[in-house]
């Protein structure tokens, strides 16, 4: 295991915790050169809201049932931006499921800033609207509160008026509503945590603009203006609506949409300004296996309707850019991204790791002291079927179409039990990994795979062999081609395929197993990271897993 002196430990582990200057190997959105290039994330932060309080953008988006949710990402130019913390660390409610809740829990957030305090509104498909609140965007934020109970009530945005009301705008899922394609307005009391109206349909979209999804709220020139999708994740455009009057009525107006650009969708995002003037706007492209990533658009305004991106035609409608210079903020900041290599070397999760589901104290065990992460293997539901049934995996985004991940680890199971387990694993809908399990005959190494896991599918073992060894360093590449494959909603998704290798001394590597087409998960992208399991039955300890680093590289 590593091991430092104190001072030195302390400083480096500040520095891995607070992303400062951390800049990766494999994807950097600035050109260094006074542009930028699209997507500015190439990582699943998907149904981005970003808002800015003086020089400081801050950003966060739908986490679904991945723990520390509402991730919240800092930047000081909208193209650099690094992991600052989360607004639910630890569970979302309720706090008492344990249970992977894939593709529920918190749908497309907003964040806003209001006389001093941040607030994140987002809805929860199967309970209603939450909101938290913090005075410092790192945290701590309060715990959530329901704002507005009710199924199918997702996608909200708050607009605090001039005269002291405060108004919630929201769209339904059809899927628990029994209804979609229609924007509603209501009410709030001043201190925005409970309804005190109904909702209030002010568009139906069902003509037009179908699948109308994603508002959200602003008010500009006297006007109010409400900001959409419709027309589909990987198929739709952006819409605007305007009006003098809260409630309406609203003229619409399509005002982005992918025209001759590779960029399709470009779905639900948020407008901003600069300090400078400018107005830009962040969006998704729904891209299959890597999810949804997020792209920075110009904005201008011509006849107080936006126009977003390059209106090459003069019709009102731009499209995508994929380069385009930087935008104006008024100085010049350094080049940093999202973290994703960790070392180790701090006490507690960094932030770029999500468990997949609400987070229990007894997973893991942060030894800064003498960089190791200590995963405790954990029994598996009873009803498990396979690892998407499993809560203590812990994942990151993928952060490239092309890299390679690698970690270092030592298996330690406890010697009367067998079928304890570790590994690396890529995880979605299907999901494969090189898998460690402690067996009859000694630990094993295996490179398995498993189709259709979110419908019981079952692993099946490509590759197996004995290690002697029980500290192994374990690899996986990831290639993006150009060909496409047709989604199941109607876009056309990247086909992304790993390779999986291993090493006994971390110098050779060698393959094990068969190439694996990566697949998305339940609204989520695939997902990189490790784990350690233990068999459903009752002991009163198990063994570990002590991952001494996780590294992403070209």
């Amino acid at each position: 295991m590593k091991r430092f002196i104190v001072f030195c430990l302390l400083g480096v582990s500040f520095l891995a915790a607070s992303g400062q200057n951390y800049v990766s190997r494999v994807w950097v959105a600035d050109q260094g050169n006074g542009t930028y290039k699209n997507p500015v994330l190439h990582a699943d932060y998907s149904d981005p809201d970003v808002c800015r309080v003086g020089d400081d953008f801050y950003m966060t988006s739908s986490s679904f049932g991945c723990l520390p949710g509402l991730q919240i990402l800092h930047s000081k130019d909208l193209v650099n931006w690094s992991i600052i913390g989360a607004a639910v660390p630890y569970a979302l409610p309720p706090v008492t499921d344990v249970r992977p809740q894939h593709g529920n829990r918190v749908w497309a957030p907003s964040i806003r800033h209001h006389k001093g305090e941040f607030y994140i509104f987002w809805g929860d498909p199967d309970q209603g609207v939450f909101r938290v609140k913090a005075n410092n965007p790192k945290g701590p934020w309060s715990e959530p509160v329901l704002v507005k109970e009710g199924k199918g009530i997702i996608d909200t945005s708050p607009l605090w008026d001039e005269d002291g009301k405060v108004y919630l705008v929201h769209a339904y899922a059809g899927s628990r509503a029994g209804l979609k394609s229609v924007i509603s307005i209501c009410e709030l009391t001043a201190e925005a945590d409970k309804v005190i109206t109904p909702s209030r349909i002010i568009f139906d979209g069902h003509e037009a603009h179908e699948t109308c999804e994603g508002p959200k709220f602003y008010k500009h020139n006297g006007y109010y203006y409400i900001f959409h999708p419709a027309g589909g994740v990987p198929t739709g455009w952006q819409v605007v609506l305007r009006s003098k009057h809260v409630y309406g009525p609203y003229e619409w107006k399509t005002v982005l949409a992918q025209g001759n650009s590779p960029v399709n969708g470009p779905h639900q995002g948020a407008w901003v300004d600069t300090p400078t003037g400018e107005d830009w706007f962040l969006h998704f492209q729904d891209v299959g296996a890597h999810g949804r990533l997020v792209h920075l658009q110009p904005m201008k305004w011509v006849n107080d309707w936006p126009v977003i991106g390059v209106d090459k035609d003069g019709d009102g409608c731009g499209e995508p850019v994929l380069t385009y210079r930087k935008p104006n903020v008024g100085k010049n900041y350094p080049i940093c991204t999202p973290q994703e290599s960790d070392e180790f070397n701090g006490y507690t999760l960094s932030p770029q790791w999500q468990w997949h589901a609400n987070t229990n104290e007894k997973w893991a065990f942060f030894n800064g002291a003498e960089g190791y992460m200590r995963l405790y293997s954990y029994p598996v539901p009873e009803e498990c079927q396979n690892l998407w049934d499993v809560s203590n995996l812990l994942l990151q985004k993928t952060p490239a179409p092309n890299f390679t991940a690698t970690t270092k680890l030592t298996f330690s199971p406890i010697g009367k039990y067998k079928g304890e387990r570790t590994g690396l694993l890529v995880m979605g809908l299907d999901y494969a990994g090189l898998f460690i399990e402690n067996t009859e005959n000694g630990p094993v190494l295996s490179q398995a795979e498993c189709l259709k896991a979110d419908r019981g599918g079952k692993e099946t073992v490509k590759a197996s062999m004995p290690l002697s060894d029980n500290t192994v360093y374990l690899r996986v590449k990831f290639t993006t081609s150009g060909d496409k494959i047709k989604s199941s909603e109607g876009g056309h998704d990247l086909i992304v395929k790993c390779e999986f290798s291993y090493s006994t001394d971390g110098k050779k590597y060698k393959r094990l197993g068969e190439t694996f087409q990566a697949k998305e998960g339940k609204w989520i992208g695939t997902k990189v990271g490790v784990f350690c399991t233990r068999p459903a039955i009752v002991t009163n300890d198990g063994g570990w897993t002590d991952v001494d680093w996780f590294r992403v590289s070209p």
